[in-house]
């Protein structure tokens, strides 16, 4: 199974994009779907993610208010809308999922860069 990333690009600050992340195939039991993204020269970060239990969506303090993530449990998909975009908002963005006996999936990462 791979997780197929799309929507990322060039975008002014200010602007929006939005993320979507598809699993090729059925993922069993997912519990985690969230977005990580990873700067040049920083350390990967979690961005949102969503935990099966309650599906309350959670997210870092610095996208508060201007990224939402929702999951279709149906297509095993997640997304990101990124509104209000920043300078310090771009990296790559990565998906990743988590199934059964903890089971990691990640796409392959898609660009998102904020001009200013």
């Amino acid at each position: 199974v791979q997780l197929v990333e799309s929507g990322g690009g060039l975008v002014q600050a200010g602007g929006s994009l939005r993320l979507s992340c598809a699993a090729s195939g059925n993922i069993f039991s997912i519990t985690f779907m969230g977005w990580y993204r990873q700067a040049p020269g920083k350390q990967r970060e979690l961005v949102a993610f969503i935990a099966d239990s309650g599906g309350i969506a959670n997210y870092a303090d610095y996208v508060k208010g201007r990224f939402t993530i929702t999951r279709d449990n149906a297509k095993d998909t997640v997304n990101l809308q990124m509104r209000s975009l920043k300078p310090e908002d771009t990296a790559v963005y990565y998906c990743s999922m988590v199934g059964a006996h903890g089971a990691e999936f990640w796409g392959q990462g898609t660009q998102v860069t904020v001009s200013s």
